[in-house]
């Protein structure tokens, strides 16, 4: 069943490579999406020619003066600060994988190996690789959530997760000379066997989802992860899951597109101590950014995906616990500001008016392979 599905996939990608702009090479089938979205990080090993299909991630790459208009343009956010939304502060860029069972350690073994010059690129901030968990509130472990194929909860099993300074910068490295001549790097042979490979890992194809980061914390890190020319040199067996490096906590909000501005206001009126707080990393409340188009991006259904995701990235599991239980939780979680509240029956606070769809689900992951700038996200 497995290697007819992977057939399948293969053949299916052969089309896609004819028709977008699809990198034959990356990590178990990340896309290179054509002009109007991309995908994150992407590798592989050298091809047979000597020359690697990954010189695209370049720490300079040139565009023309019309591109480089177009570019630009990515940081124009009037069309936002007219409806009364902030700006970004950052602009993140993930991908979702469905990884097959049992295949997690092969799949973070791909990534581990592979080759890439992301710490050098222009306005690159801040990755890490994502396996989502499950929580165990009585003993404070975690399990990893692999989901469910038959319905399609192992989507996002895995989340590639990368902070960029500005969207322009995301939109030149995806647009620049080295990205386009990567494309054309690599034998058909060296393409059918990536898929392949990719397709034994991977319950079809990535989903990329991009968001603009608003209200962004970030502390300097003592110390940041080594890299050699741009990319972790950690090991990797493909037997043993990598060490889990951060932990990483999510509320997902469902907040329709009426409501979207008031929700920004409130989160940006409330007081937070995170930045206080014993191992934290860095904080953002992301806002979906619908605009892209392209293959493997799926039009964008509020009543489905959350629109908004508040992200605070911890040292570990033990740092999060301990902000969960301390006063600064519920300083943040308790009264809202004058203008926020609602009287109640007898005249006296009341609580302020849900401005989501439904109500908001946590998602929690471990974070490995986690490369900064020396002065953080």
């Amino acid at each position: 069943m497995i290697i007819r599905s992977a057939i399948a996939q293969v053949a299916f990608l052969c089309v896609v490579q004819n028709s977008l702009a699809f990198t034959p090479t990356g990590p178990l089938l990340q896309y290179s999406l054509s002009s109007s979205t991309s995908s994150l990080l992407t590798s592989s090993k050298p091809t047979s020619t000597g020359t690697h299909p990954f010189s695209l991630l370049s720490s300079t790459s040139s565009v023309d003066s019309t591109t480089e208009n177009e570019i630009q343009e990515d940081d124009d956010e009037s069309n936002l600060t007219g409806k009364g939304l902030l700006k970004r502060d950052r602009y993140l860029a993930t991908n979702r994988f469905a990884v097959r069972s049992g295949k997690g350690a092969k799949f973070e073994a791909r990534w581990a190996n592979r080759k890439s010059r992301l710490s050098e690129l222009q306005g690159f901030k801040y990755f890490h690789l994502m396996r989502r968990v499950k929580l165990d509130e009585e003993n404070g472990t975690q399990s990893y959530d692999e989901g469910d194929k038959k319905d399609g909860s192992n989507m996002g099993n895995y989340v590639s997760f990368t902070i960029w300074e500005k969207k322009s910068d995301f939109s030149r490295w995806r647009k620049g000379d080295a990205f386009k001549e990567a494309h054309g790097g690599t034998s058909i042979g060296a393409f059918m066997s990536t898929m392949i490979s990719s397709a034994l890992i991977l319950k079809g194809p990535p989903r990329p989802a991009f968001y603009d980061g608003l209200m962004l914390q970030s502390t300097v890190p003592d110390q940041v992860p080594e890299t050699i020319d741009g990319w972790r040199d950690v090991e990797a067996n493909g037997v043993d899951n990598l060490p889990t490096e951060c932990f990483i906590a999510c509320n997902q909000f469902y907040v329709p597109g009426e409501n979207a501005a008031a929700f920004e206001q409130r989160w940006a009126s409330r007081e937070s101590k995170l930045s206080e707080c014993d191992g934290f990393v860095a904080f953002s409340m992301l806002r979906r950014d619908t605009g892209g188009k392209g293959h493997g991006v799926v039009p964008f259904d509020e009543n489905s995906e959350p629109s908004y995701m508040s992200t605070t990235i911890w040292k570990d599991r033990a740092s999060f616990d301990a902000w969960r239980q301390g006063t600064a939780f519920k300083k943040a979680h308790g009264g809202k500001p004058p203008s926020e509240q609602v009287k109640g029956k007898d005249g006296g606070e009341g609580p302020p008016k849900p401005l989501w769809a439904k109500p908001p689900t946590p998602i929690f992951y471990e974070g490995t392979l986690v490369i900064s700038k020396p002065e953080g996200a």
